[in-house]
Parts: C-alpha cells; sequence; structure tokens
C-alpha cells in the first residue's frame, strides 16, 4: 500500500513539474504542492527541482576558500537583497556581497558561477542597468561610476556642502536607462535630504527636506522612469508610510497605509505609467500582492492573502511580470484554502492583474533570521533567479542558488 500511495505522490508531483516547467499556470487552479525530500546540493552542483523541473545550481560555499584571498562567513554566503540587482546587464558577472569576508565583494561567472575575482567596496555601489562593465556608486560627498574588473573609478559628481551620500541606503536602484538615481544626504545645515541626480546631463535636482516627512526615513529611490521620487518611512509604531515626488521635489502622493506596498519594487507597466509592486500590511487588502501606480495611487490587487515575503521585478528586460518569495510552510497553507497556495516558494506573477503566473522553485528555506529569508532576485532578462535557503534545516548555512528559466 505505501508503495502505491509513493507513486500516486511521485506521478502528481511530475505531473505538476511537466505543466509548470513548459508552460504557464493560474492562481484560481494552482494548488499547494508537498515539498519532496532532497539532498541539500553540493557546492556548483546543478541538479533539478523535483516539484517543478526546473533546473537550478548550488553558486556559494558557506565557510569555504572560493578564492586565494576571498573565503565565504560560516553562517552565509549571499547576494544583497530582492530588490537588489544581483547580475550586471550582460549577465556575465553575478556580485555575493552578504557574508563575504575582508569587507569584499564577490564576483563570480554570470553563467557558470565560478568565482572569478573580488573587489573592497567600503560603500554601497549598484550595477549599472545598461552598461555591463560599471556599476553607479555613491560615498561620502561623491556619485561615482566604478568598473569592477579593472577596479577603475570615474567621479561624476563631488559637491560643496553635503556629506554622507547613501544610494537609498540598500534598497536604492538607477533609473532603467542608468542615466537618473537618488541620493540621500546631510547637507551644509545638518540636514537630511534627498535629491536626484541626472548622471548623463551632469545635472542635480531640488533636494526634499526628509525632516519635515511624518516618521524617519528608511530609503528613497529614483522611479524606472526617472520622473518620480519613492520614500519609504518608518513610524514609532513601527509601521511605515509612503511619499511620492517629482523629479523636481514637487510631493504629488502620501500612502499612511502600512506597507500599501512595502517589501516589494518598481516598474514601468504597458501604458507606460510607473508602478510600485509588493505586499499591503494594510486593509482593505491586507498581506495581498498589489500594484500601485506612483502618479495617482491607483491599487490592483495582484494576488490573495498569502505569505508573500518579497516581490522584485529586477527582470528589467522581461516587463511585466514580478518574481514573488513565500515563505511560510505546507502544513500552515493547506489549513487556509481560500489563500494564496504558496509556501517556501518563488513564483512568477503577471502583474497585469490576470492571475497568470509561472511556479519557479521551491526554496526550502526555513524560519530563522534575516540572513535565512530567500529574498529571490531575477537576472535582467529573467532567464535566472538566485535565491538564499538554509536547505529546511533553521540555524544551518545559508547558502545561494541559481534557478534556470526557459519561457515558452
Amino acid at each position: 500500500m505505501l508503495i502505491v500511495v509513493r507513486a500516486l505522490y511521485v506521478t502528481a508531483v511530475l505531473a505538476v513539474s511537466v505543466s509548470t516547467a513548459l508552460a504557464y499556470d493560474h492562481l484560481a487552479t494552482a494548488q499547494p504542492v508537498p515539498t519532496p525530500e532532497m539532498p541539500r546540493p553540493g557546492y556548483l552542483q546543478s541538479v533539478t527541482d523535483p516539484a517543478f523541473g526546473t533546473p537550478f545550481t548550488r553558486v556559494t560555499d558557506p565557510g569555504g576558500q572560493v578564492l586565494p584571498t576571498a573565503s565565504c562567513s560560516p553562517d552565509y554566503c549571499t547576494h544583497r537583497y530582492a530588490t537588489s540587482q544581483a547580475w550586471n546587464a550582460d549577465q556575465s558577472l553575478l556580485l555575493i556581497v552578504n557574508g563575504c569576508q575582508e569587507a569584499c565583494s564577490l564576483f563570480l561567472d554570470g553563467r557558470n558561477f565560478a568565482p572569478v575575482f573580488q573587489r573592497i567596496v567600503p560603500n554601497e555601489c549598484e550595477w549599472h542597468p545598461t552598461d555591463a562593465a560599471l556599476m553607479i556608486c555613491a560615498d561620502r560627498n561623491e556619485i561615482y561610476t566604478w568598473a569592477p574588473r579593472t577596479d577603475t573609478k570615474n567621479v561624476v559628481y563631488a559637491p560643496n556642502g553635503y556629506r554622507g551620500f547613501q544610494f537609498g541606503p540598500y534598497k536604492g536602484n538607477p533609473s532603467k536607462d542608468g542615466k537618473r538615481l537618488v541620493v540621500r544626504a546631510t547637507n551644509a545645515e545638518g540636514t537630511m535630504v534627498a535629491f536626484a541626480y541626472d548622471i548623463h546631463a551632469r545635472m542635480k535636482y531640488p533636494d526634499i527636506d526628509l525632516t519635515k516627512l511624518t516618521g524617519t526615513n528608511s530609503y528613497c529611490s529614483i522611479s524606472p522612469s526617472g520622473e518620480y521620487i519613492f520614500c519609504f518611512q518608518e513610524m514609532p509604531d513601527e509601521t511605515n508610510e509612503s511619499y511620492i515626488f517629482t523629479v523636481r521635489g514637487a510631493q504629488i502622493q502620501h500612502w499612511t497605509g502600512n506597507h500599501r506596498p512595502g517589501h516589494g519594487d518598481m516598474t514601468i507597466d504597458p501604458d507606460g505609467s510607473d508602478v510600485y509592486v509588493g505586499i499591503s500590511k494594510a486593509d482593505p487588502d491586507k498581506y495581498h500582492v498589489i500594484k500601485r501606480r506612483l502618479r495617482d495611487g491607483k491599487v490592483t490587487d495582484l494576488a490573495p492573502y498569502g505569505e508573500g515575503q518579497h516581490a522584485s521585478i529586477r527582470s528589467i528586460n522581461r516587463p511585466g511580470w514580478v518574481f514573488l518569495t513565500y515563505t511560510g510552510t505546507y502544513a500552515e497553507i493547506t489549513e487556509h484554502p481560500d489563500w494564496a497556495p504558496f509556501y517556501q516558494e518563488v513564483v512568477a506573477l503577471r502583474i497585469d492583474g490576470s492571475g497568470e503566473i509561472r511556479r519557479i522553485v521551491q526554496t526550502r528555506a526555513a524560519k530563522h533570521d534575516y540572513w535565512s529569508e530567500a529574498h529571490a532576485s531575477p537576472s535582467p532578462d529573467g532567464s535566472q533567479v538566485i535565491w538564499s535557503s538554509n536547505w529546511g534545516q533553521a540555524g544551518d548555512p545559508v547558502a545561494d542558488y541559481v534557478a534556470e528559466l526557459r519561457w515558452p
């Protein structure tokens, strides 16, 4: 009897694998999928996800000496964050920063994931979205471009009267064309401000006084079109609110709902509108995945109540999709049939409201701490997704894995 039950289970899993690996699915018909047992892959070992048929590779080795002068922390060795671009523009390099010891950043081959070189980067840099050789950086009172392979720096803007330049911090991205970014800084009067800067035109836009906003600033970022500034504020009661400004500093929106949305990313809709896609933590769509238009705040509900943790649209050259990281457990999800049927899974969701999805891979990321969160982030063309996992064992080392996608 046990053999028959196991055979039926394997058949069901294989059926899901075929349908999801080669075609799209839909939220309305998706069901929770159990997690088959699978040994943790070895470093640089390529395997196939038994639930969804997706090939993937373990790309980091916590505690390992990956280069003669570079080693990884025994606790974790991972990419920066869900909304930080992990690959460069042509996907020839993949950046690993968390857990890389000696304050270094580790650069892997973007296709076979072998370590290539390390660099000391004492400040925050993000990949240039169109120039594969460059990163865009902010530090002290400078905006500059940096070529990691040659370790060469080109200062773009270094004004007097400002200090403590930060790219975001941590959650900032340049505009889709790489021309504009937002910098957070302290001005000559000691006031925290944010301003947009156009690298191409060598033009600074007006300061936004962040001290006049409710709460404390968490970060500011430019929208993909380069026309809006999005600022995220932390409230004393541990909720969050958002402000949207034009690039010239005029406030056009103030979203008071907690994380409505948050833990997300920005993209451009087919109609040309800048939108933020993320997880709401406020009524009437609490714990739904929503899309919100920057210019007027219009909300579109994309996915029902669920365990969505992070949303990433770093697939900047494959518009129309958001890559969602879900947490939770199989038991929890099956007890709530009205929830989104995903747990410890990376799912690509079309953002047009149609409910079309692609189920990519099971993360096997057991809840433990910040570093054990999966933080799935796609490559610019959406053909690869990187995520972090302790392989289902809370407190175990956290490594990075890369799944490969075929788009029908």
